[in-house]
C-alpha cells in the first residue's frame, strides 16, 4: 500500500471495537503509512490508542439501541450531528480508505465515508453482526470476519480472524508465574469476567475458593471497583485489569474461566487455552455471547456452562471435568485455524485502496 498516504480507522463504544484495531494500526504505521483514528469524545478511545503515533478526532456519537427509548429521539440528532462531524473530517483529511472495526462510534464515519465516496473496510467478530455493521452493510467495499459461520450479504466477504496483539501471542509463563508469585508446584486456573467484570462470576468464584485452591492458583480478574479483600487467602490473587502483564499470565494458565465475548473466545482458541465460557444471557445481551459459545462447543474447543445453570457445583464440575479430559480439549483445539489477520486485513485494504 505504499502508494496510500493516510488511511482512517474508527470503531468504538466498548473496548472491544477498539483493541483489535490496534495491530492493524501498527502495520499501516510500520509501512510509513499516515493514520488517523475517528472515535467518540467519551475519551475511552482516545486512551486506547493514545500510546500510537496517529491523529485521534472525536465526534458526537448516539448510541444504537435495538429497543424502544426515549432516548433515541435524541440520539439520533446526534448521529446527524456526527455524520456531519465525521464528513467534514475526512473532506479534510482525505483518507484513500477507511477500516471499521464497529461499535455506534463507526456507523457516522462509515455513512459520511460512502457520501465522501471513500471505500470502507468493516470487520465484523461476532456470529451475528451487531446493529452497528447491519447498519454500515449497504455502504462499505468488504466485510472480515472471524468466523467462516457468520453469515452476512455484503459485495466481498473474508475470514481473517482478529489481529492478535503480539503481547498475548509472546506471553512468557515464567515471567507470569514470577509476577504472580505462584509456588512451583501450583498449577494456575485464569478467571476474567471482561473489561468490567461480571458480578454473578465473581461471586460463584469466591464460593468455590475452597474447593478449587486445593488444585489451583487462582488468577480472579474481577473487574473494575470489585476487589473483596476480605477473601483473600494463599493460591488467589484479585486484580481489577491487568494490562501490560496479560499476555504471561495467560501463557501460566491450564485452565481459563471467560465470558464468550468475540475478542475474548477469539484470543482464547489463538493460544490453544483450555477454557469454559459462561456467556451473558439474553436478559443482559442481544445473544452473541450464547451464539459465539454454542460455536465454540459445537468445534469442541470450549466447555459451556449457561449463566442460568451457574452455581457452585456446576463451576467446579466443570473444571474437574476438563482437567480430566484434557488431551481432548487441547487435541480439539489444534482444528483452530490461526490466520495471519494482520496481513490479511492490511492486504484488503490496500486492495480497496488502489480500486
Amino acid at each position: 500500500m505504499k502508494d496510500v498516504k493516510h488511511v482512517v480507522v474508527t470503531g468504538g463504544g466498548t473496548a472491544g471495537h477498539v483493541i483489535p484495531s490496534i495491530p492493524i494500526i501498527r502495520r499501516l504505521l510500520a509501512d510509513g503509512l499516515q493514520v488517523s483514528f475517528i472515535g467518540s469524545t467519551s475519551g475511552l478511545e482516545e486512551r486506547l490508542v493514545a500510546h500510537l503515533e496517529l491523529n485521534f478526532y472525536g465526534i458526537t456519537t448516539g448510541k444504537l439501541r435495538r429497543y424502544l427509548s426515549t432516548e433515541n429521539l435524541l440520539d439520533m440528532f446526534r448521529v446527524f450531528v456526527g455524520i456531519w462531524q465525521a464528513f467534514a473530517l475526512i473532506r479534510r483529511i482525505k483518507p484513500v480508505v477507511v477500516f471499521s472495526k464497529g461499535g455506534y462510534v463507526a456507523f457516522p464515519v462509515v455513512f459520511a465515508a460512502w457520501l465522501s465516496r471513500v471505500p470502507v473496510v468493516a470487520h465484523e467478530s461476532d456470529l451475528t453482526p451487531g446493529l452497528a455493521n447491519r447498519l454500515c452493510l449497504p455502504f462499505i467495499k468488504s466485510i472480515c470476519l472471524n468466523f467462516p459461520e457468520t453469515s452476512v450479504r455484503a459485495r466481498n466477504v473474508l475470514v481473517t480472524g482478529t489481529a492478535v496483539r503480539e503481547d498475548l501471542l509472546g506471553g512468557d509463563p515464567t515471567r507470569g508465574r514470577e509476577w504472580l508469585s505462584v509456588p512451583p508446584d501450583s498449577r494456575v486456573l485464569v478467571v476474567v469476567g471482561g473489561s468490567l467484570g461480571a458480578t454473578t462470576i465473581n461471586d460463584v468464584v469466591r464460593e468455590s475458593l475452597a474447593r478449587l485452591c486445593e488444585t489451583y492458583f487462582v488468577v480472579h480478574v474481577c473487574g473494575k471497583d470489585q476487589i473483596d479483600k476480605s477473601y483473600d487467602r494463599a493460591g488467589y490473587a484479585q486484580f481489577e485489569y491487568i494490562d501490560e502483564e496479560w499476555g504471561d499470565v495467560l501463557a501460566t494458565a491450564e485452565v481459563v474461566i471467560s465470558r464468550s465475548g468475540a475478542n475474548a473466545l477469539y484470543e482464547l482458541l489463538a493460544l490453544k487455552k483450555v477454557n469454559i465460557l459462561i456467556p451473558l444471557s439474553r436478559r443482559a445481551s442481544r445473544g452473541d455471547q450464547i451464539e459465539n459459545a454454542a460455536m465454540a462447543e459445537r468445534r469442541g474447543w470450549s466447555f459451556v456452562i449457561p449463566e442460568e445453570s451457574l452455581d457452585s457445583d456446576s463451576l467446579v464440575g466443570a473444571v474437574e471435568f476438563v482437567e480430566r479430559d484434557r488431551d481432548y480439549w487441547l487435541t480439539n483445539l489444534q482444528t483452530f485455524e490461526v490466520r495471519d489477520s494482520a496481513n490479511l486485513i492490511y492486504e484488503e485494504l490496500a486492495r480497496v485502496a488502489r480500486r
